[in-house]
């Protein structure tokens, strides 16, 4: 594999580990953003789902938030059904239908989040609702990690508080992640071929995803939502520049 090509995955690896520590999520976002760019989807989101877990790992040890069972609960259980139902996609996707739906992932929920604060609070669904969005959430981490996604912008819509948002986002990652490892390696999506590209990644994002859970307890979240969320919503902007022509013609 070229020299250049490494060093993009290295990279997108430590950029992503810093920000899933800094903010218990969002690691398959920001890697991915950097990484379709260079390598196939199968192994950019076995590279996603390996790196989102030890950082989910890390997390789970540096920035302790509790076991919010009652909350927890019906996410996982949506979560369960939802993981095999995107590893079963990913194999189909082509490249340039990834970027266009990874790009319009982005662009949708980074602004979404940005303008969360001011949504009205969503109150009614209960349980059930929390489970859908569970099933939604592990239907994007058997795709490619994206976990967190539905989840983080339902609990902030929820209005839950910073730390319990933390300890229901990180818990579920952590969890599905975990699932969704063990589907890939039963699929055979995850191959030999992969290790050494995997034994690049997890020591590329380790210490970033430490330096950001450390970093999390002073951190303004408002601070930190204008500059990941922003840079995201760029990153998508470009997938989507890339990709939307190739599927027009």
């Amino acid at each position: 594999m070229p020299s250049s090509v490494i060093v993009i995955v290295a990279l997108g690896a430590a950029i992503a580990g810093f920000v899933q520590g800094l903010s218990g999520f969002a690691f398959g976002l920001v890697a991915m953003s950097i990484w379709v760019w260079v390598i196939d989807p199968q192994l950019a989101a076995a590279l996603a789902v390996t790196g989102a877990l030890a950082g989910q790992v890390v997390a789970a040890i540096t920035v302790r938030r509790g076991f919010a069972i009652d909350l927890l609960a019906p996410f996982v259980i949506g979560g369960l059904a939802g993981v095999p139902l995107g590893a079963f996609l990913l194999p189909h996707l082509d490249m340039h239908w990834f970027k266009a739906i990874l790009g319009a992932v982005l662009v949708l929920w980074c602004p979404a989040m940005f303008l969360s604060k001011d949504l009205p609070r969503i109150t009614v669904g209960g349980r059930v609702a929390d489970a859908a969005i569970g099933l939604g959430g592990g239907f994007l981490g058997g795709l490619g990690g994206f976990t967190g996604t539905l989840p983080t912008l339902w609990c902030t819509l929820r209005g839950y508080e910073r730390d319990v948002q933390r300890a229901v986002i990180q818990n579920f990652n952590l969890s599905m992640l975990a699932v969704t490892l063990l589907v890939y390696v039963a699929s055979g999506l995850i191959t030999r071929t992969m290790l050494p590209m995997i034994g690049l990644v997890l020591p590329a994002m380790l210490v970033p995803a430490v330096v950001g859970a450390r970093i999390y307890v002073g951190l303004s979240e408002a601070a930190f939502r204008r500059l990941v969320l922003g840079l995201l919503t760029a990153s998508g902007i470009a997938l989507l520049v890339a990709s939307v022509p190739h599927l027009l013609r």
